[in-house]
């Protein structure tokens, strides 16, 4: 199966520290849903792998929503009397409300408080803010540098534009040998928070760099690309492509230290939903799989009802679901190397046994095929079957175009890749045969 050298622990575990090198580079640029900085960011993440880059102007339709005006900034600050800037972004990238507007202007307190965002129960964290569909400015700050605001007055400054350009996105196409498609997305529109998402980044990044080197059945899209009106792009330009796409990923939070988690899709019941169940337990005995819905990530996208995509969700904290969620304590501390390291696996094992997944049919089913005139069976009887005959047995036996391989392990108990060797071993002697690769509309919802 693919991806051998990252089922080790150990071995993913090394790649998490190359991988908190990269996030460590990613996580002073100051990103958005458009502009330069999600371009330099995949100047990065072009390092360890080749990556397309597809521009979406201002204003193109995608489906009920419009591409915004793209937005780019050069610096923002505000600065006492005394010329000491008291706010600063090229201290941190979250002390501006994404998509601000220009502004230049000398103001009091009183005048600036409505445009400043700060957390009372968290002093020392400055929250992350955004306004990307309607125009307005603001600063975030500590709430702690709030309450030691003087009156003023102060300068305000807010170097940016925003004007008619593009929406970039970029993918890594890993070429497969089927008609058979799997996306993995990640958004790129966070700026300076470690766990959301430069944990999907990287890990999405490592993941497609290991696949370059295999040889897959899946033709795997690596989709980098701004929350919600990033997929959106994504699905318009490949809506013709969709019926082929067998199952789907996103990914995200997932360096924090809570137990893996796996949204199931809104099937509930699709290939990716079922080989979840299946793998993940095998890697985090501790790993959860919760149902979906309707909220979270791009996840929703995939899965809204037109597209009803077979496209889970892998994760270890939701949305809102970590204490340091959307502020400044989201920082690189909480890419823990054990942790980023099980995800990669994770997302690894998960990734080859969807990808070598398949429906066997059996081309003898009226009774079982004599295998040791094949060379497939013990020539000696007598005996009980060794684990790769009862593999071969299985894959007959439940091979009536209503299974598939991830299916008949659920069912079986045996190994996914223990099935895969037998089912290529049975179609070698045309004894099987894959024609496709979902079930039959008659597979029963349990194993």
């Amino acid at each position: 199966m693919l991806f051998e050298n990252l089922r080790s622990a150990q071995r993913a575990e090394d790649l998490a520290v190359e991988m908190r090198t990269l996030a460590s580079e990613l996580y002073p640029i100051c990103r958005s849903i458009t502009g330069n900085g999600v371009r330099h960011t995949f100047d990065l993440l072009g390092r360890w792998i080749p990556l397309q880059r597809h521009e979406v102007p201002s204003g193109t339709r995608v489906f009920d929503w419009e591409v915004p005006d793209e937005w780019n900034i050069a610096d923002a600050y505000i600065a006492d009397a005394e010329q000491r800037r008291i706010v600063d972004l090229r201290r941190h990238s979250l002390h501006v409300v994404s998509y601000s507007i220009p502004v230049r202007a000398t103001m009091t307190l009183a005048q600036l408080q409505s445009h400043l965002h700060s957390l009372p129960d968290h002093p020392d964290r400055i929250p992350y803010r955004t306004s990307y569909y309607e125009r307005s400015w603001g600063f975030c700050l500590r709430h702690e540098d709030r309450l030691r605001l003087g009156p003023g007055p102060y300068e305000v400054v807010i170097d940016s534009k925003l004007e008619p350009g593009n929406l970039t996105y970029a993918e890594c196409i890993v070429p497969g040998t089927t008609g058979r498609h799997g996306i993995v997305y990640t958004h790129s529109c966070h700026p300076s928070l470690a766990n959301d998402n430069l944990s999907g980044l990287v890990v999405a990044a490592a993941l497609a760099r290991a696949m370059l080197q295999e040889r897959t059945r899946l033709t795997w899209h690596f989709v980098f690309g701004p929350g919600t009106i990033g997929s959106l792009a994504w699905l318009s330009r490949n809506e013709s492509m969709l019926v082929r796409l067998r199952t789907g990923l996103v990914l995200g939070l997932l360096g924090d230290s809570a137990a893996l988690t796996y949204k199931r899709s809104r099937r509930s019941d699709s290939v990716t939903d079922r080989t979840a169940e299946l793998i993940l337990p095998q890697v985090a005995p501790d790993a959860r799989v919760v149902n979906f819905e309707p909220y979270g990530y791009d996840e929703r996208q995939f899965c809204s009802p037109g597209f009803d995509l077979p496209v889970g969700r892998l994760t270890r904290s939701a949305q809102s679901g970590f204490p340091e969620y959307h502020s400044s304590a989201d920082d690189l501390t909480l890419l823990e190397s054990g942790r980023l390291g099980e995800s990669l696996r994770a997302a690894a094992m998960l990734m080859a046994a969807l990808d070598v997944d398949r429906v066997p049919v059996n081309q003898s089913p009226k009774g079982e095929p004599r295998l040791g005139k094949r060379g497939l069976y013990s020539a000696v009887g007598g005996q009980a079957p060794k684990d790769f005959e009862r593999a071969l047995l299985w894959v007959l036996n439940q091979g009536d175009g209503s299974r598939t391989l991830v299916d008949i392990a659920r069912r079986s108990g045996l190994p996914l890749d223990l099935l895969d060797r037998a089912a290529a071993a049975l179609e070698a002697a045309e004894l099987v045969r894959c024609p496709h690769d979902e079930p039959s509309a008659t597979r029963s919802a349990t194993p």
